[in-house]
């Protein structure tokens, strides 16, 4: 259980520190809402803030609670987190890579939420017409943890 515990904290800050870090890169290298084209047609690293959730879902709300509704659902899911690693007893190493990532990936973007009531993205990939909303490296630790949430619930062996 505490290598598991290791893997859990661990893995979760650095996940914290690479967020943090790239998020203060960015923003001390970028304008806000500038960019810098990286591979032309398909990457840019831009310079943007989303007060929303994951893909913009919410950014047009103009509800004082928007705020509070986000710092409090990430608290529950590291509450739910901590509670699912604790009490699961599952001793599946990739599973706890997955509730690292998850937890790490809150984390980073809670951290934002509260410093600035909104979230630090510049991760800008496209194909011509076709562009995938700005995302950072906390969105995509949640991503992966999520996923291999899943992939240890359909792989499982009971």
């Amino acid at each position: 259980m505490w290598k598991n515990l290791v893997i859990l904290v661990t893995g979760a800050a650095l996940i914290v520190f690479l967020d943090q870090l790239t998020k203060y890169l960015v923003a001390s290298s970028l304008p806000l809402n500038g960019g810098l084209e990286v591979i032309q047609g398909y990457f840019n690293i831009v310079y943007t803030r989303n007060p929303g959730a994951a893909f913009g879902i919410l950014s047009d709300s103009q509800s004082t609670y928007r705020w509070l509704f986000f710092v409090a659902v990430a608290g529950a899911a590291v509450v739910l987190i901590l509670w699912l690693a604790v009490s699961g007893g599952e001793d599946d190493k990739l599973l706890w890579v997955g509730y690292a990532l998850f937890l790490g990936g809150v984390l980073g973007n809670l951290i934002d939420r509260v410093r600035f009531r909104e979230v630090v993205d510049f991760l800008d990939f496209h194909v011509g017409a076709l562009h995938w909303p700005a995302f950072n490296v906390a969105d995509s630790a949640l991503c992966v943890g999520t996923a291999l949430f899943f992939l240890h619930l359909i792989t499982k062996k009971d």
